[in-house]
Formats: structure tokens, sequence, C-alpha cells
């Protein structure tokens, strides 16, 4: 059953991080140093992701959002488990 993430990517970022939370409800942020050209920050924020998640980049799919900073995401795996994951990915402090 596929879970679905919301995230807020900051491109151009001077690392790459998965944690925190901005927005209400809260999204994900992910700040990648790859840039918002050509669909590098894209395959940056699935790599960081699949990273974070202990997944592989396959399970990850973006449905909408493609073109801007805030995505949703659909993952494959163990909707029980993402969701604790994410929850203590959230959790972490904000990136500045």
């Amino acid at each position: 059953m596929p879970f679905l993430l919301e995230i807020r990517v900051r491109p151009n970022s001077s690392r790459n991080k998965v944690g925190g939370s901005v927005g209400e409800p809260p999204r994900l942020v992910v700040a990648v140093q790859a840039p918002a050209v050509d669909g590098k920050a894209n395959q940056a924020v699935i790599k960081q992701l699949a990273e974070a998640f202990n997944l592989r980049s396959r399970d990850f799919t973006i449905v909408f959002g493609e073109l801007g900073r805030d995505k949703r995401l659909l993952v494959d795996g163990d909707p029980f488990k993402l969701q604790s994951h994410l929850e203590v990915l959230l959790g972490e402090p904000k990136l500045l």
C-alpha cells in the first residue's frame, strides 16, 4: 500500500539534510545541494529520501509539484513503519 509523503524542498543548500518541518499541516523539509535545474534537485531529493527511510530510490514517485518546492510523493513500503520514521524526521530541528 503506497504512503503519501508531503515535503518542502530547499535546493542549493550548503548540505544535504532530511529533517524538520514547515507549514501546517507539517511537511518534511528536504535540503539538497543540487540546483533546481533540469530535474537535478528532484533526483537529489529522491536519493536523500531513500537514504533517510532506508528504501530504494525507485520506491519514491513524485505525483505533485515536480516543478515546485512543495511536493507530494507516493512511497512504496509499510505505512506504519514509514509513519513512525516520518514522525522522528519531522521532530528534528529546522534547517536555517
